[in-house]
């Protein structure tokens, strides 16, 4: 620090902001030269921030850090604008103490980010450029419109069976084609009310699925429209990838250079195994919890109608189950198949069947 005509200037000093965000307020701590100079609640705007460290630190070089949440990315790039090295991190990835775990509160939260980004222990998460970011926000609605759907569904035939209704065996009920929602429609009840409920859990069905089709058309659209069309069918080319899969790989990944090895990539997926060791033991305890929910099974459906196509892949898949389950075997398929994405994006080119790799 240096004082010139009375004026304070940190000219070049270093200043760690951790925050833990939330809706209505931040609760923030600076660090400097390893020292907590302040923990306190603002409003959760990043213009409030910058002007209240630069009143009190004017000159210095900020470095800031928030976890991976509900506000995305907008504080980000603001930090960013106002001259922050700003990064977001994932909350699984902090280091915390047995303290930390047993008393959490967001001042114990915003001093452990304090403490973790001056030490340099923590690493900033992948960040898209907002058209990437408004692309996999769409996808992933139509995800989430799927599996609203599938619960919906569940609910409805629990709703049948707790009036004795059953759906008959000829009836192909995974995809619930019009005939077999017209079918549950011509059910009967007792009464109008039992009727008129099952008519609102199929209305709700119906729009659910026009949604879908909306989304699914406004993302085709979309990707011709920003230019994604060459990358995505060039993943169509690969066994068991259609659109949907093709479009949520290329809106998830978005740039495969920044995973440098086949096994970044994979425990990003996760399709790698949690391992507890201890001394000589080693314990493989499965697929880590910790995965990218919307890619890991579309991959594993992926594998195993690529482990048909692909005669490779098929060799590989009886070797492995000479010692293992065909649940444990179609994951080393997925993994082998990743491989051959990484490749297909990396090289830009078509997918090759027979390829050792």
């Amino acid at each position: 620090m240096s004082s010139e005509n009375n004026i304070l200037n940190f000219n070049n000093q270093r200043f760690y902001v951790g925050i833990d965000v939330h809706k209505r307020s931040w609760k923030v701590t600076i660090r400097t030269g390893g020292l907590a100079l302040k923990t306190y609640s603002m409003n959760p705007s990043p213009h409030d921030l910058s002007k209240y460290i630069q009143e009190k630190y004017p000159g210095g070089i900020y470095h800031s850090v928030y976890e991976a949440g509900f506000c995305g990315y907008f504080a980000h790039r603001q930090l960013e604008e106002l001259g922050f090295k700003n990064i977001i991190v994932s909350p699984n990835e902090v280091p915390t103490n047995a303290k930390e775990k047993t008393n959490k509160t967001d001042s114990i939260d915003s001093r452990k980010l304090a403490r973790e980004l001056e030490n340099g222990s923590i690493k900033g998460i992948y960040i898209p450029g907002p058209l990437n970011q408004e692309l996999r926000s769409l996808v992933r609605m139509r995800y989430q419109l799927m599996q609203s759907s599938v619960r919906l569904k569940n609910q409805i035939k629990s709703y049948l069976d707790f009036y004795g209704h059953k759906i008959p065996e000829n009836y192909q009920t995974k995809h619930w084609s019009g005939i077999f929602i017209s079918y549950l429609r011509s059910l009967s009840f007792q009464y109008n009310i039992g009727k008129e409920q099952l008519e609102i859990y199929l209305s709700d069905l119906t729009e659910k699925r026009k949604l879908m089709v909306r989304v699914i058309k406004k993302i085709k659209s979309f990707c011709e429209e920003y230019g994604f069309n060459k990358d995505i069918q060039l993943l169509m080319k690969v066994p068991g990838i259609g659109f949907i899969t093709a479009v949520t790989l290329y809106s998830e990944l978005i740039d495969i250079n920044r995973f440098p090895k086949l096994d970044n990539l994979a425990s990003y997926v996760g399709l790698t195994p949690s391992v507890r060791s201890s001394a000589d033991r080693e314990n493989n305890l499965g697929l880590k919890m910790q995965h990218n929910k919307y890619l890991r099974s579309m991959l594993v459906e992926a594998a195993w109608i690529a482990v048909r196509k692909d005669p490779v892949l098929t060799a590989c898949f009886n070797e492995y189950l000479k010692r293992m389950s065909k649940q444990e075997a179609i994951i080393r398929i997925a993994k082998k198949l990743l491989n051959r994405i990484r490749t297909v994006l990396k090289d830009k080119k078509e997918y090759v069947c027979s390829v050792v790799k």
